[in-house]
């Protein structure tokens, strides 16, 4: 069946041209563009092999000899995308929070240009060039934290992890919002009226208390600082 291997294969083992005979018309960064294109003005769902052969010009067939699989140009878009990060030259400044607090707000940033990047987000892309250059900054980032290998990556997979289910839940929100007749201040108010009316009962006395402790929730800015920063407290 084309475009399916026998094997799994990692598509960076794979040498992007032959040694031998013409340059081949496209590379892999044009693909890659041409999907995060697609996939930007309409989403991961209208990103198939026939749509981007059809932006870059070419037939189906002949991009199967340039991305093997469909799981492959997920992963070329990954690596594009990840290729996005303002990473500083040079050795890291040394306070590791505020180096990664900064990388914290670049993942936010980035996923809300590419509002499809969660969806198709995994553990196996963490190969490519990009990633790669990606995972090696953290860790010289995180060079002034007292903790092995080990927990420093697996810091860097929560900081990833929190980040992009917060930004998704962004989304979602967003989204239901604008599915809704009226405001969605209005919607808020009407559902913490009937909070308020339940826990006024007295059935729920620890629910109450912490209601009565909690603070005010903020903006989405101060929400997602407070979440990073408490993620790092963990770690420190």
């Amino acid at each position: 069946m084309a475009g399916r291997a026998a094997e799994p294969e990692v598509i960076w083992a794979r040498p992007e041209r032959a040694g031998r005979g013409p340059k081949p018309a496209y590379s892999r960064a044009d693909i890659a563009a041409a999907a995060v294109r697609i996939a930007d003005a309409d989403g991961i769902d209208a990103v198939s092999m026939r749509r981007v052969a059809g932006e870059l010009g070419c037939g189906t067939m002949s991009l199967y000899n340039y991305v093997p699989r469909k799981e492959d140009l997920y992963e070329l878009m990954v690596d594009a995308v990840s290729g996005e990060y303002e990473l500083p030259a040079g050795p890291p400044g040394g306070d590791w929070r505020a180096e990664m607090l900064a990388l914290g707000r670049q993942i936010r940033q980035i996923m809300r240009r590419h509002p499809w990047l969660p969806r198709i987000m995994s553990s196996l892309h963490g190969f490519s060039p990009n990633a790669l250059r990606y995972l090696e900054h953290c860790l010289g980032a995180l060079e002034g934290l007292d903790a092995p290998y080990g927990t420093k990556i697996e810091l860097i997979g929560m900081i990833n992890g929190s980040v992009m289910t917060y930004v998704a839940n962004e989304f979602a929100v967003a989204e239901r919002a604008r599915a809704l007749p009226w405001s969605e201040e209005r919607e808020q108010q009407v559902r913490l009226a009937y909070l308020a009316g339940q826990v006024a009962g007295g059935a729920y006395p620890r629910l109450a208390a912490a209601l009565a402790q909690a603070p005010a929730p903020g903006d989405a800015e101060e929400l997602f600082e407070r979440m990073l920063n408490r993620l790092l407290d963990s770690y420190a």
